[in-house]
């Protein structure tokens, strides 16, 4: 094949992502779509905290005070006080909770009030990421993403800063820096991941054991975590890896539909394996953790990449 040739097939090569992304269909995500979207979580936690299980005191001493356990006392000292305040009056102390988080949802997805209610959800996820998640076990030194890591209300909090209005316009694109904090993200996983607590394939076993599973999941669940205890070195270092690799990919234009890709993908099987859909079935959950959540910062990159390629295409 003569240089000519050759030239031209990668110039033809060169124009196949800016051709497919043309092709797909059009992806825009503003503000506006994160602020509903962060309404419709905050809406769904009001119910699932009105659930028959939290109004008796068993929500707080099986759920909220075993947050504490294990953890520095800054954070077990008033994790465990709230538990037992809640304890003593669970459908005083629930009820509330919940038609916050219903006020919280219904005013972050109406317009006129969206500013003001994203401004109170920071304090309140602030408030329930230490008193009700415990920090989601950070400073226990014994969180996993596998586990929820870093905390669903944590994350709550970050898509309320990406969603708040630039110049009072919310028909914008999500802040550029929705990518660092990907970044930050999957590679801060990939360190929680290599602590002592973590680094073995027993421990990555456990935690994918550790909520349990539907019956219909549990066989597989369950030969899962078998292999991963007897390849237990092979399987901590692909995950490491993947994490390390999906993470450093969105800081760079030409792998941030890939690594946001391979990021939806991990967090999919994060969420069914490991966080079991949330346990959203059991009537016991506050939230649907963490993995939903992160994958709407994935899809708020694929839709910039997407846009930066169109525009690039166009000049």
């Amino acid at each position: 094949m003569s240089t000519p040739e050759i030239t031209q097939k990668l110039r033809v090569g060169a124009g196949l992502p800016v051709r497919l992304a043309l092709a797909v269909p059009r992806l825009r995500v503003t503000r506006r779509h994160l602020q509903v979207v962060l309404g419709l979580f905050w809406f769904l936690d009001g119910i699932l905290q009105l659930q028959p299980f939290m109004l008796r005191a068993s929500f707080a001493r099986e759920l909220l005070a075993p947050v504490g356990d294990g953890q520095p006392r800054f954070v077990a000292g008033p994790v465990h006080w709230v538990a037992n305040l809640v304890a003593a009056h669970p459908v005083a102390w629930d009820v509330p909770f919940g038609i916050v988080q219903l006020l919280l949802g219904l005013a972050i997805i109406f317009p006129r009030t969206a500013r003001v209610a994203l401004a109170a959800s920071l304090p309140w996820a602030l408030a329930v990421w230490w008193l009700g998640e415990g920090l989601s076990g950070l400073a226990g030194g014994n969180a996993s993403i596998l586990s929820g890591a870093p905390g669903s209300v944590f994350v709550y909090g970050l898509l309320a800063v990406a969603a708040w209005p630039r110049r009072g316009r919310s028909d914008v694109a999500p802040p550029r820096w929705l990518a660092f904090a990907w970044a930050g993200f999957w590679i801060g996983a990939a360190v929680l991941q290599v602590l002592p607590t973590n680094n073995t394939g027993a421990d990555v076993a456990g935690a994918v054991t550790a909520n349990g599973s539907p019956s219909w999941m549990a066989g597989f669940e369950s030969s899962f975590a078998g292999w991963i205890t007897h390849h237990g070195p092979v399987a901590v270092g692909v995950l490491v890896a993947a994490e390390v690799l999906i993470g450093i990919a969105v800081l760079s234009r030409r792998t941030v539909a890939l690594g946001a890709v391979a990021g939806l993908l991990l967090l999919a099987a994060i969420w069914v394996i490991a966080q079991n859909f949330g346990a959203l079935y059991t009537g016991q959950a506050t939230d649907p953790n963490t993995a939903p959540l992160v994958g709407v910062i994935a899809v708020a990159l694929l839709a910039g990449y997407r846009r930066r390629g169109v525009h690039a295409g166009a000049r």
